[in-house]
């Protein structure tokens, strides 16, 4: 009899190609992610004059650099219009599928392979870039690579990797109105904190996951790496596999047969253990927002920074004054007499089409008071959103409907927030300077950025109560 395993131990298991000396294993890799940073791994290759191992298992898309307000490198900034021709080049030159500027496909990595089911249960999938968690939620093991291990995947298809720890997190009761995966995922980070699931793999479990969308799943594990998670998993349920038995890149016929059998049986067995768990009754949720530099320096709307003068731990209370200091913001301040300055709708934690759903539900109240960006996860996500409308609500609130990308969300394509201008934000980081030089970020779920943008300063969405928006 084998003993029982966890979800993450049954596909590390069918990956493990073999253990060195000093327990590292070798990993077959099934997907790989290319995009415009990735560029350093196929110089590494250049160097060494090698061939790609395999390339119809990677897949090259760019997203970081791409230009949101029209679909060609024309006018752009010299230096980036390189980066993303460098992707071109390099996917011609090694016969790598290429979801490009003009592709029909086009989106963020991490929207992108999931709704083609290029993302499937039981995969290992890499990627350089941290956010590759997010690709768990379909039952995978997911996670980002440095580049000299890009490098290493390209020329070998395998990876080495020291298998990580475990932490089960459970998420049960019964989910209160205004409150997303996204705020789940900040409540957690912020009573643990960043730190907490170093180099863990975690996977998020409980009725209130059962019940989650697709697209709330992908946020929620997209958001893992902030609180130190190596990645996040899902085990795939019955409404995954329809969602994928549907999907352009999944088995068909017969094939899609056996690999429902298969993806079925991916599911920690019920006596696996895991080396930490934690369970959060969701009643206890607000919806949440940063207040600071880190996704963990966040709290409930209704609550009010915290004051360093307070803070037993003299660094501690040092990090709040600094934070403080440089989001322009005074101890003790209601977080809901915050203003901003503008707003942005995007990036690969919450720009899918349920986002963009909840967001422009909440536009019909009224329109912003201060200027945004709204940029679709994907050429899909685009193109269902304006068949119902969704363009329409935002355009009329005064927002800019722009080209899928990474967008504000990293600025690397030339949309950024002004130095010192206030964002909220449905992105994944509020780091110093992440939305520009200067820029101040504050995260929240698409409908609380919505509500401050119809009111000018940071607001409760569970106060709007009659639309009945998650």
């Amino acid at each position: 009899m084998s003993s029982p395993q966890t979800l993450f131990d049954k596909v590390w298991q069918a990956h493990e190609i073999k253990q060195d000396d000093t327990g590292q294993s070798l990993l077959w890799v099934d997907r790989h992610f290319v995009h415009e940073g990735s560029f350093h791994g196929f110089a590494k290759l250049a160097e060494r004059n090698l061939p790609l191992a395999r390339p119809e298992q990677t897949l090259a898309i760019a997203d970081h650099y791409v230009p949101t307000r029209a679909r060609t490198l024309d006018g752009m900034n010299e230096k980036v219009a390189a980066v993303i021709r460098t992707l071109q080049d390099n996917a011609q030159k090694h016969d790598v599928e290429l979801i490009g500027l003009e592709s029909y496909d086009q989106g963020i990595v991490h929207v992108v392979g999931p709704e083609l089911g290029f993302t499937q249960p039981g995969l290992l999938m890499v990627c350089g870039d941290s956010h590759t968690a997010t690709h768990g939620a379909f039952g995978a093991i997911a996670f980002g690579i440095g580049a000299s291990e890009v490098a290493h995947v390209l020329a070998t298809q395998t990876i080495w990797q020291t298998k990580p720890k475990q932490l089960r997190i459970s998420f049960n009761g019964k989910l209160p109105f205004g409150v997303t995966a996204k705020d789940m995922a900040l409540h957690w980070i912020a009573k643990y904190g960043a730190d907490f699931a170093r180099g863990y793999a975690i996977e998020y479990a409980g009725n209130v996951i059962e019940e989650l969308s697709l697209e709330a799943r992908l946020t929620l594990c997209n958001l893992s790496i902030e609180g130190g998670g190596r990645m996040g998993l899902i085990a795939p349920d019955e409404k995954l596999i329809e969602f994928l038995a549907n999907c352009a890149r999944t088995p068909k016929g017969d094939l899609l047969e056996i690999a429902k059998e298969y993806w079925r049986r991916l599911k920690s067995d019920d006596d696996a253990t895991f080396d930490q768990e934690i369970e959060i009754d969701v009643s206890q949720i607000a919806p949440t927002i940063t207040w600071g530099v880190s996704p963990e320096e966040a709290l409930g709307v209704d609550a009010c920074t915290p004051d360093p003068a307070k803070e037993k731990d003299s660094a501690k209370a040092r990090q709040i004054a600094d934070s403080l200091a440089y989001m322009g913001l005074s101890a003790g301040q209601p977080l809901q007499e915050i203003a901003i300055d503008r707003i942005f709708i995007g990036s690969c934690t919450n720009a899918r089409i349920d986002d963009l759903r909840a967001a422009a539900e909440v536009f019909k109240q009224g329109p912003s008071k201060v200027p945004g960006i709204v940029s679709p996860g994907s050429n899909a996500v685009k193109r269902q959103a304006e068949a119902e409308g969704l363009d329409k609500i935002f355009k009329s609130a005064g927002l800019d409907w722009v080209e899928s990308g990474c967008s504000m969300c990293v600025g690397m394509n030339g949309d950024i927030v002004a130095p010192g201008e206030r964002c909220a934000s449905t992105s994944n980081r509020n780091f110093k300077g992440r939305q520009g030089p200067g820029s101040r970020t504050h995260l929240m779920s698409p409908a609380m950025v919505s509500w401050a943008a119809i009111h000018g300063h940071i607001a409760d969405i569970r106060h709007l109560t009659n639309t009945g928006s998650h």
